[in-house]
């Protein structure tokens, strides 16, 4: 039997999304971030301020085969378990896998969701919803 780090098994599981309209309502908030394995999305629960983040996975059939997915799912499931799952607390956060999460080198894996973790803020512009109708942008006073 190999020896675990003990630094490892320290680090607890993040909580999960369970529900549909939990994951719905993360694509609707219009919070995401791209990167090359998964984009990210991300909602505010109501009056959830002190609890901690919640991270769902969605992997698609046009994404891999069963065991890709499964495979894909596991990977970045442990990424984010050994990154410490430091999302903002209140949050729910879902990773929309693409195929590169199955052949991403693991550290480069991890770098990803760290950096989109970090970059995903609810004041940065850049991850604002685009407005294609001009009846739907904010009017300047």
């Amino acid at each position: 039997m190999s020896e675990r780090d003990p630094a490892e098994t320290t680090k607890t599981k993040p909580r999960r999304l369970r529900k549909r309209r939990e994951f719905l309502r993360a694509a609707a908030s219009g919070l995401s971030r791209g990167a090359r394995a998964f984009k990210l999305q991300a909602a505010a629960r109501e009056g959830g301020d002190a609890d901690p983040p919640r991270f769902g996975f969605t992997v698609t059939k046009k994404t891999a085969g069963a065991v890709g997915r499964n495979r894909i799912r596991r990977r970045l499931k442990e990424a984010l378990r050994l990154t410490g799952a430091s999302g903002l607390p209140g949050y729910d956060y879902v990773f929309v896998a693409r195929p590169d999460a199955l052949t991403a080198p693991f550290p480069e894996l991890t770098a990803q969701i760290v950096d989109g973790l970090a970059k995903l803020r609810p004041d940065d512009k850049t991850t604002r919803r685009h407005h294609r109708n001009s009846k739907d942008r904010p009017q300047a006073p």
